[in-house]
């Protein structure tokens, strides 16, 4: 089941100031900013496996401590307050309104959306052709020199419509191999959104339409799951980040590191859980976390934006899609009071996974291999700060 916003009559008015559309701009501009203070505010960080030593095995914080940090709590509130104040916007007469708006302003990317698709994923693939030596990401390094040509092989094959199914196997392709050097529950980190990425090149030359239409709902739910999962390192694994917050302090925007940490998990596991809910939600969630991600190209420079140019890539596209569908629980969704409940189920959800696995990977007291002291989070060696697995040729092997 499922439901359908229907286009306001509006679309077709000037926007001049005796219309009603340019009188009700303030609701649609306060949840905006609130979305996008709540983000800037918070500013999430880079991906820390990028920037920072960590060890996946190391034994996380307990659930528990999440659960009575006060702040944790605070950043809930305020999300399900923003969240609300979108959604109550979306249900009024000014919903379409909003929507219209978005549109306009997208449209030009919105016509041209699948030419800029393509061309953002084989930009990719050349730049991490160019960069070589990683198999996805740069965190997910290999000494084999034809993995690189692989990727470019992939980029070649999405200028055509009739190849771009087999780039998106290329794509699985590229993370099966990684699962020779890293351990599955690390991959974890990119499977969502490579699976959404190879899906969309599969759908999107295919000449059925029915199927056809989901290629970018795929793009949203692979992202969505992506960000959603690795923002729970955030709350498991803090310390990560502490190397971060010292060497840039000026990430917190002033906030003490424990405030800072869980309430920038709290915003990038929302963000993501909004690019799946309602069309006003999920589009103002995409811009947020697209000023996010944005913002951290200047202080982590061209690492980050190659690592997170194809993310940011697929916000824009999620900003830019004039779907008024939503397919999975709609009923549910529409519905105010029932945001806490998803929020509270997606934590659930995600949050058992997260720890079960890890415990189901690296037992009750975690696994840190042949550390120098008995617990590492950070470092396995000099040598090999980020594990035997994933250093150069002659590492020495997990025991």
């Amino acid at each position: 089941m499922r439901f359908v916003v229907r286009k306001s009559r509006l679309w077709s008015r000037p926007l001049g100031s005796g219309q009603p559309g340019a009188r009700q701009l303030g609701p649609l501009l306060l949840a905006g900013a609130g979305l996008a203070l709540l983000a800037m505010t918070q500013s999430a960080l880079a991906h820390v496996k990028w920037f920072a030593p960590y060890i996946v095995g190391a034994p996380p914080e307990p659930i528990a401590t999440t659960l009575r940090d006060m702040w944790f709590w605070i950043g809930i509130a305020l999300v399900l307050v923003f969240f609300a104040i979108t959604r109550a916007i979306e249900r009024s007469r000014y919903g379409d309104i909003a929507l219209d708006i978005l549109d306009r302003v997208t449209e030009p990317l919105w016509r041209r959306l699948d030419d800029y698709m393509r061309a953002i994923i084989g930009a990719f693939f050349v730049a991490i052709f160019a960069v070589g030596g990683v198999y996805l990401t740069p965190d997910l390094k290999t000494p084999a020199e034809w993995v690189s040509w692989i990727q470019l092989a992939i980029a070649a094959m999405i200028f055509s419509r009739r190849t771009m199914p087999i780039a998106g196997l290329g794509i699985i392709a590229l993370w099966l191999l990684a699962l020779r050097d890293y351990d599955l529950f690390h991959l974890f980190d990119y499977l969502a959104l490579g699976l959404g990425v190879a899906a969309y090149l599969i759908l999107e030359p295919s000449r059925r339409e029915n199927w056809r239409v989901h290629r970018i709902e795929a793009l949203r739910w692979g992202l969505a799951i992506a960000l959603m999962w690795s923002s729970l390192e955030k709350f498991a694994f803090p310390s990560w980040f502490y190397p971060l917050v010292v060497e840039k302090p000026f990430l917190t925007f002033g906030l003490p590191r424990d405030v800072f940490i869980p309430m920038a998990g709290v915003t990038e596991f929302t963000l993501g859980l909004g690019l799946v809910w309602t069309p006003l939600i999920r589009r103002l969630s995409a811009i947020a976390l697209l000023v996010i991600f944005t913002a951290a190209v200047w202080p982590f420079g061209r690492v980050d934006l190659i690592g997170h140019g194809l993310i940011m890539a697929i916000l824009l596209a999620v900003a830019a899609d004039q779907s008024r569908e939503t397919h999975f629980l709609p009923e549910f969704k529409r519905k105010i009071r029932h945001i806490p409940l998803g929020v509270a189920a997606a934590f659930v959800l995600y949050g058992s996974a997260y720890w079960g696995l890890h415990f189901a990977f690296y037992g009750p007291d975690g696994y840190v291999g042949p550390a120098v002291v008995d617990k590492a989070t950070h470092s396995h060696s000099p040598e090999y700060p980020h594990g035997p697995q994933s250093g150069e040729i002659g590492a020495p092997p997990s025991k």
